[in-house]
């Protein structure tokens, strides 16, 4: 669970920003955006193979 707590004389609009921007790094708004909406298996696999191949192949050593 991501907590966000004041500093100092810090404005509740800069608590907020921090608090989003935890949010973005954790991946719970990409959790969040994926998840609201249903998304067919077929999609899905598809989804994941493209992602993969993105990744560039690491050589053995």
């Amino acid at each position: 669970m991501i907590k966000v707590r004041p500093r100092g004389n810090e404005s509740v609009q800069q608590m907020l920003k921090r608090f989003k921007r935890l949010c973005m790094r954790e991946g719970l708004t990409r959790d969040i955006k994926r998840t609201s909406y249903y998304e067919k298996p077929s999609e899905r696999r598809r989804r994941k193979a493209r992602k993969s191949a993105r990744r560039p192949l690491v050589a053995p050593r």
